[in-house]
């Protein structure tokens, strides 16, 4: 029979009985579970089947070894419970493969040993302190980690408490009073006009494809897996656009995601003329390729623009190694494939493109982000602007 004991005006403790042990004393596991569904409260009978339900599942769980109490579970296990009920089903791929990557580098080495409801403020402070430290980077690309990465670990933690305090495993939640940790905010970096000349110039070197695609980043400001995810029914050749309806963020285990474009709008970009000419000769060049594949083409009706042979898309980080490549083989200044995006903007606002057509052409959802991201190039072309009025200095007028 199940055993269910009101505790509150709206919780109940569920036992199971797991007989006696060793020395003849009572074994069981017990539960506290709580009801927020007022409709359900007001009617007796479907309330007795609810907690019914609960306490068989209940039951089936500690029967089968599957049931860790809160004062018994580390942190570690909670971890597992919160990947398979939480995060496998509500966190995009992308984001889920960096929350795990950050937990398995800094979090559980930390934190992992330790009971769930002994975790304090303090160990999370220490662990915090800590990453700031050199050697807490794990991927062999310098000592330090970015304040922004720092940033990045303290909301997973935030995430992962959360949820453990709303399926009350814990009484209080011990990041919530811990404020998020100060970075440094980097400048945007970004090739000038002559730089991005140098850049244009030496793709002229490069297989038809590849040019395409960064010069897509220069001009276009387009995203790296905006331009991966690309496909021809999106060159609009007789509108001289490009249509951005998708993104591919990341690949894994052969498995292409997809998703909308960063903050879910999708957008036309006006492209020059020269531009659109170029990818009329290479979608020539696609289908040339395409025909003589034939059965060997992994494409199906899929037609990505971008791709790494056999009509497969290119993987998701392919675009900025080659990048990488390239700038060292033409002794180029580098900047990350993402800063393409950035010299796109400073070049239009150089060139006197106003903010909101650059935050449209960009695809940012708020005025404020263009403006807080090139603030420092605007503030330079106000300088020269107002430069200029110097000829009309008092001094330097002849008498």
């Amino acid at each position: 029979m199940a055993s269910i004991e009101k505790r509150g005006a709206n919780s109940w403790r569920l036992t199971v009985e797991l007989g006696y042990g060793p020395n003849g004393e009572r074994l069981r596991e017990r539960k506290v579970i709580k009801v927020e569904d007022p409709a359900l409260l007001k009617t007796k009978k479907k309330l007795r089947e609810y907690l019914e339900s609960e306490w068989l599942k209940f039951k089936l769980e500690v029967e089968a070894g599957e049931y860790i109490t809160p004062e018994k579970m580390t942190f570690a296990a909670f971890i597992e419970e919160w990947r398979t009920k939480y995060a496998e089903k509500q966190l995009a791929p992308k984001t889920l493969k960096e929350y795990l990557g950050h937990i398995r580098n800094h979090i559980l080495p930390a934190l992992g040993h330790k009971r769930l409801d002994e975790i304090k403020p303090m160990h999370i402070i220490t662990l915090l302190d800590r990453l700031s430290n050199p050697g807490s980077r794990k991927d062999d690309r310098g000592q330090m980690l970015s304040g922004r990465t720092i940033q990045y670990i303290y909301s997973v933690m935030r995430n992962i408490f959360a949820q453990a305090e709303s399926w009350k495993l814990i009484k209080s939640n011990p990041i919530k009073e811990i404020k998020k940790p100060k970075a440094e905010k980097k400048k945007a970096q970004f090739y000038e006009a002559d730089e991005a000349q140098e850049v244009i110039k030496a793709l002229n070197e490069e297989p038809l494809m590849w040019r395409l695609l960064i010069l897509g980043a220069i001009i276009g400001g387009f995203r790296r897996g905006e331009l991966i995810a690309l496909e021809w029914p999106q060159v609009l050749f007789a509108e001289n656009a490009i249509h951005i309806k998708k993104s591919i963020p990341l690949t894994a285990d052969g498995k292409v995601y997809e998703k909308e474009p960063k903050n879910g709008e999708d957008r036309i970009v006006q492209m020059p003329g020269w531009y659109m000419e170029e990818m009329r000769r290479y979608h020539l060049q696609w289908r040339e390729e395409k025909m003589k594949i034939r059965d060997r083409w992994e494409g199906g009706d899929r037609e990505y623009v971008f791709h790494a042979g056999y009509g497969k898309p290119l993987y998701f980080t392919y675009p900025s190694e080659w990048w990488s490549k390239f700038v060292k083989r033409h002794g180029l200044r580098y900047i990350r494939f993402h800063d393409l995006r950035h010299s796109s903007a400073t070049l239009l606002i150089h060139q006197g493109a106003s903010l909101k057509a650059i935050q449209e052409r960009l695809g940012h959802k708020q005025h404020q982000t263009t403006a807080d991201i090139y603030a420092h190039v605007t503030k330079q072309v106000s300088r020269d602007l107002a430069d200029k009025f110097d000829q009309f200095d008092p001094k330097k007028q002849s008498i």
